[in-house]
């Protein structure tokens, strides 16, 4: 049996967008540059054919990866108690020592992109925020070592 896959709805359209795009889009064309590639002759010495059947595997299997993926989603939904922390959260934090808040929302793992703000509830951050509330200060076990913030708000 397949894992759960925690989504927020934000991130289920961003999963059908992309398996739209990959289906409808780009694997046609992928279809006309192996035609092409094949109308050239010789396929062991093709580059272009052997690059096309590459980029044609690595898309399939992102297909595929996107449909498992939605198959097995839940819907994150933050139900929980008003200012806690939780999954679905967004939470404004302010490091120790620096003047500018950053703003997170406590995602599952397979949505995580934490340079645009999207953290793991299973990451060191994401643990330290979960049941947290604004005026709570937390720190964080990181690898240049530890980081202390305040939570400013939880939406």
């Amino acid at each position: 049996m397949q894992q759960p896959v925690l989504l927020t709805a934000e991130g289920i359209e961003e999963l059908r967008r992309e398996l739209d795009y990959l289906v409808n889009v780009r694997r046609p064309e992928l279809a006309r540059l192996l035609r092409r590639a094949i109308q050239q002759g010789d396929l062991s010495e093709n580059a272009d054919y052997i690059a096309a059947k590459e980029e044609q595997a690595f898309l399939e299997g992102r297909i595929q990866q996107i449909e498992t993926m939605l198959r097995n989603a839940v819907l994150i939904e933050n139900n929980g108690p008003a200012g806690i922390v939780d999954l679905g959260s967004r939470v404004t934090v302010l490091e120790e020592g620096r003047e500018t808040p950053e703003v997170f929302q406590i995602v599952g793992p397979a949505e995580a992109d934490p340079l645009n703000g999207k953290v793991s509830h299973q990451s060191p951050l994401g643990q330290a925020l979960l049941g947290r509330q604004a005026g709570d200060w937390v720190t964080v076990d990181a690898p240049a070592g530890p980081i202390t913030f305040r939570i400013l708000e939880v939406s």
